[in-house]
């Protein structure tokens, strides 16, 4: 539980930082950036397994980057939901999933080396 609140938290600032810095993108307060982070989190737990599997062809055919395509949806989907968060087209928000995931990653792989490191003990 403590991962998904920090997960969330590293989220909502690189969101804040990100919607000042990116074009199309506006959110109102951190505190929006937060709401926004906690519904991309529960839109990416229930929603996008979904679309995964539905578009799984689409997916295959262009070797995973169909997977851009899903992220920009929830992140759209994400700001049809929260009042505060806008994004101005599919390409904002295609360019919005991919530096935020960039980021999200890079956060985690320097807050949670121990998780790269179960993984290479388990294979």
């Amino acid at each position: 539980m403590q991962k998904w609140f920090f997960k969330v938290l590293v989220c909502s600032v690189n969101v804040f930082v990100l919607a000042y810095i990116l074009p199309g993108i506006a959110i109102v307060d951190f505190f929006t950036a937060i709401i926004v982070a906690v519904v991309l989190s529960l839109l990416d737990a229930i929603v996008k397994p979904l679309l995964i599997i539905l578009t799984l062809p689409a997916t295959i055919l262009t070797l995973g980057l169909f997977l851009f395509v899903i992220n920009a949806a929830i992140i759209l989907l994400d700001a049809y939901f929260v009042h505060g968060f806008k994004v101005d087209s599919f390409w904002y928000a295609l360019l919005l999933s991919a530096v935020l995931s960039f980021f999200n990653s890079l956060v985690h792989k320097k807050a949670f080396p121990e998780d790269k490191q179960n993984v290479n003990q388990q294979q």
